[in-house]
Parts: structure tokens; sequence; C-alpha cells
């Protein structure tokens, strides 16, 4: 007898529960990426998106082409270079295949959820930054949907996190 979760393709969504369960989404997510790549982080812990392996298929992404583009909305880009975040140093290598910008609007800087969205359907959804519990997906362009929508939006009324740049003397 087939149930529910016999039924369910296995690239489709399905439920995160943990720090190591996190983990191997996120990086199950990047390899899966091919150019295009969007992260909303309301907080950027020291483990996340932090590690070799993790960086490894950052940096594979943002020098994949022509078509290579990562884009972060950061709430706290400051935070992140005084702490040192190894995903600012790989950022301030890579500039030109990758921007952060920072949300502006107080209702923008007040969503606490944070996602990856990748251009292969996949997709990455915390409802609550901070708890490693949510869903993703490899493969569910509807799913994935709403949450690009959501971050172009933001993107547009977002600001350069400027204060990220490295300085050129």
């Amino acid at each position: 007898m087939n149930t529910p979760a016999d039924t369910m393709p296995p690239d489709g969504p399905r439920a995160i529960n943990g720090r190591e369960a996190l983990a191997a989404a996120r990086l199950q997510l990047l390899a899966a990426t091919r150019h295009r790549l969007v992260l909303h982080l309301p907080l950027l812990g020291r483990d996340d998106y932090g590690n070799d392996a993790e960086l490894a298929e950052l940096k594979r992404i943002a020098t994949s082409g022509r078509r290579a583009e990562i884009r972060i909305l950061l709430h706290d880009p400051a935070a992140a270079l005084r702490d040192g975040h190894r995903l600012v140093l790989l950022f301030q290598r890579l500039s030109s295949s990758m921007a952060i910008r920072t949300p502006v609007d107080e209702v923008d800087s007040q969503n606490t959820a944070a996602w990856l969205v990748n251009d292969t359907g996949g997709y990455l959804y915390l409802p609550e930054a901070n708890q490693p519990q949510g869903r993703m997906a490899l493969a569910d362009r509807p799913g994935q949907v709403p949450l690009q929508q959501q971050f172009d939006e933001v993107w547009e009324r977002s600001a350069r996190a400027s204060e990220l740049s490295t300085l050129d003397l």
C-alpha cells in the first residue's frame, strides 16, 4: 500500500529539522546550482555558509561563467564583517559576480525568515532564521516562485552594503 510519502517525488518538498539536516540541505542545494543563487539572511551565523564545502560551492557558482550571479540580502552586514565571516571574505574577492544588499524598509528588516533559491528549481526556507527547522526541495519551481518574488521585491528596495566593499588604496 502506498503512503503519501511513497508517492512524493524524491526532489520535491520535505521537512528539515536540526542543524545537521540543515547543513546537508544547504550543501545539496548549493551543489545543484548552476549559475544563479539568491540568499535572504536576517542572521549570518558562523556556521552558515562558512564551511569549506559550502564556500567551495559558492566560489564555483560565482566563477561559473558570464551568467554567474549570487545576490545576498544580509540584514546586518556590519556584524558579518566584524565577525570576519568567510562569506564576506569570498564576496570581497569575487564582487564582480556577487552582490550584497541590506534591507532599508522597516517591514523588510523585520522579516526573520531565511531562504535560498537556486536556478535549478531548488529552495530552502526557514520561517525563523535562528531555528534549524523549515523545508527544502531540490526541484519545486512552483514552491520557489513566491520566495524568488519576495526576494526580488526586497532587493529593489534595498541599499548596497557598502561597508563590505574593500578599499582600493
